[in-house]
């Protein structure tokens, strides 16, 4: 059983409405520099090693990736080392920018 959620494009903007939640984006720096979500962070090894380790474990934490399965991989990390609120992007990146020209 997994412990953390996969979320839709809908309820990730749900979660960031209240500013309660932080944005990790897990994909290449070079594609976070080109484009990505607003208000995301990019997520580089060194930011991770020090949030697993210092991090606010109550923290609400959205991580996504280009397609929604390395961000996985990362959110069940992030549990394993005992966060409570943590939610991949289904479909990462991508269902975020189709969601953009669907409306």
């Amino acid at each position: 059983m997994k412990k953390f959620q996969t979320i839709s494009v809908a309820e990730m903007q749900v979660l960031l409405e209240d500013n309660s939640a932080k944005l990790l984006d897990c994909r290449e720096l070079k594609d976070y520099r080109i484009a990505h979500i607003e208000n995301a962070m990019c997520l580089h090894e060194q930011l991770k090693e020090t949030m697993l380790k210092k991090g606010n474990k109550e923290e609400k934490i959205i991580i996504y990736c280009y397609y929604g399965h390395a961000s996985e991989h990362l959110a069940e990390q992030f549990t394993d080392f005992g966060f409570k609120h943590v939610f991949s992007l289904e479909g990462g990146f991508a269902s975020w920018k189709q969601s953009l020209t669907a409306s």
